[in-house]
């Protein structure tokens, strides 16, 4: 195991534990899965109790397949999935910043596990156990990391994202 394999191995640990206590949070912390399935209907995400049940799964099991180094670009994929959709559903209005509730943190776990995906999982990897080297690495691995993220994640708002609408400002009377 070189430094490069050193660094990935840190790398994907500290992404995929981080995105899997996320999914943990949804699991088993607060308001758990109904209180999560309420969050999502209020923001839109109808129905709510499917999407906190599909979140709170997709964050644990991307999260740890990242962290192992398992289907390394699929996991990736998952990241950008899970982090598009909640930069477009709850952080967009609020700019950049994470300080202001923007999307900063979900561009850079999505960031992160792009560039995981597109240099491999490396030597200490279950990807490189099982298959004797990196799967789909390079442009392919970005590629399905980035492209398939954001196609599902695409896919999802299109077919469940129902915000409330806004109240519009010319219909508001004032006497």
């Amino acid at each position: 195991m070189d430094t490069i394999d050193t660094g990935l191995l840190i790398l994907r640990v500290l992404l995929g534990l981080t995105m899997a206590a996320h999914g943990y949070g949804k699991l088993f912390r607060g308001g758990r899965i109904p209180g999560t399935a309420g969050w999502f209907d209020g923001m839109g995400m109808r129905p709510g109790k499917v999407h906190a049940w599909l979140a709170a799964l997709t964050e644990v099991g991307a999260g740890l397949a990242l962290a192992a180094g398992l289907l390394t670009p699929f996991a990736a994929a998952g990241f950008v999935s899970l982090m598009f959709v909640a930069a477009w559903t709850v952080h967009r209005g609020s700019g950049f910043f994470v300080t202001a509730n923007g999307w900063e943190y979900n561009l850079v776990l999505a960031g992160g596990a792009v560039a995981v995906a597109i240099m491999g999982a490396g030597s200490a990897s279950l990807d490189h156990l099982i298959f004797g080297h990196n799967l789909l690495d390079g442009w392919a691995g970005g590629a399905i990391a980035l492209v398939g993220g954001l196609a599902a994640a695409g896919a999802l708002l299109g077919a469940c994202y129902r915000p409330a609408p806004k109240p519009d400002d010319e219909s508001v009377s004032v006497s």
